[in-house]
């Protein structure tokens, strides 16, 4: 029996992980669950915002559905204790190096993206980032400048094997797809982003068959919202991929839309899914919170660690049905509370 494990973490984390694991449940599928706090709630459970047993049980699970992590009463503890470093930590933990990021604009939610529906119509793109290097992994800290100035610093560094494994994440996504790959970078500043480069390139020999080209990050994020459906399969950065799937999102309605899958291998074998967004907490509580990205992550959950495909398809059809029927909750213009959107899902799916 497959086990899941669920850190529905803080502000609106446990209120979008709730309606998903609603959804696991009507599958009927073998499934157990248990659930264990982090974040915030890791920290005042255990004085640690990744419990041990909270790690002991992310590792011991086929998969992790994780919620949102963030909570301001904790932003004056040191940076260790802080509801963030639990994610930074699980990810270094499980060894989750690659985060798939479809970004998938649903029929009838042309009006809520950002963009006019004539630029925006048939977008469906999946940012491949890097999750365990970057300036986010990197040598971080203060010092004085000879000047007596304060100056905080932060490394961006890459080694060869780490954009090699991401790179050819990114191929076999594009294999599966369109065989088209963006490699996103800053290749003409930075000399982390020039070994990206170089790397990719080399890389492009054993994949003859998809259409490789690159971009800098900044024109990457001008074309996102001049002519988003160009792009298919991007592959980038911690920090670039950071940015431009929240721009994505943007395209794609909502936030609350995009899902996501850290992975560890191709196979996606334990790995993390959760939703890009973040805790929320002005709204938590309030029954406000779009869980279509949650629900949509334990499609992913499926597609990727338990290799059903069927029953991922089966969520995210039921996911558009709704969708397609008039269901939305306030980040898409409608009135919705984050139960009434779960029980629109379960209508659909059942």
């Amino acid at each position: 029996m497959p086990l899941i494990a669920i850190l529905p973490g803080d502000g609106i984390g446990p209120e979008v992980t709730s309606q998903a694991r609603r959804v696991l449940e009507a599958l009927g599928l073998d499934l157990q669950f248990e659930e264990a706090p982090v974040g915030g709630a890791g920290y005042l459970a255990a004085g640690k915002p990744l419990p041990d047993a909270t790690l002991a049980l992310a590792k011991r699970a086929d998969a992790v559905l994780f919620g949102a992590i963030g909570d301001p009463r904790f932003d004056a503890l040191e940076r260790r204790l802080r509801p963030e470093a639990a994610l930074l930590a699980i990810r270094r933990e499980l060894g989750l190096f690659a985060n798939l990021r479809p970004a998938t604009l649903f029929a009838g939610l042309e009006d809520a993206s950002a963009l006019k529906p004539e630029v925006v119509a048939g977008l469906d793109i999946v940012i491949v980032r890097e999750l365990t290097g970057d300036v986010y992994f990197g040598e971080k800290g203060h010092r004085t400048t000879m000047e007596g100035l304060r100056q905080g610093f932060d490394v961006m560094s890459y080694d060869e094997g780490e954009v090699e494994r991401i790179a050819r994440v990114g191929f076999e996504m594009a294999k599966r797809r369109k065989k088209k790959l963006c490699s996103v970078d800053k290749a003409n500043v930075l000399e982390t982003s020039q070994l990206w480069r170089d790397v990719v390139n080399e890389m492009s020999v054993q994949y003859p068959d998809i259409e490789l080209t690159h971009m800098y990050v900044d024109n990457a994020a001008m074309q996102l919202v001049r002519r988003p459906t160009d792009f298919d399969v991007i592959v980038t950065g911690n920090l670039f991929g950071d940015i431009l799937s929240d721009q994505a999102s943007m395209c794609a309605g909502s936030i609350g839309m995009l899902p996501s899958a850290s992975l560890s291998a191709w196979s996606g074998a334990n790995g993390m899914y959760e939703p890009i967004h973040g805790s929320a907490p002005d709204i938590a509580g309030q029954g406000k919170a779009n869980p279509c990205a949650a629900i949509l992550s334990a499609a992913m959950l499926l597609r990727h660690s338990l290799v059903d495909e069927a029953s991922a398809l089966r969520i995210e059809a039921a996911v558009a049905a709704a969708l397609a029927k008039g269901a939305r909750t306030a980040d898409l213009g409608g009135s919705l509370s984050t139960s009434a959107m779960g029980d629109a899902v379960l209508t659909e799916l059942q």
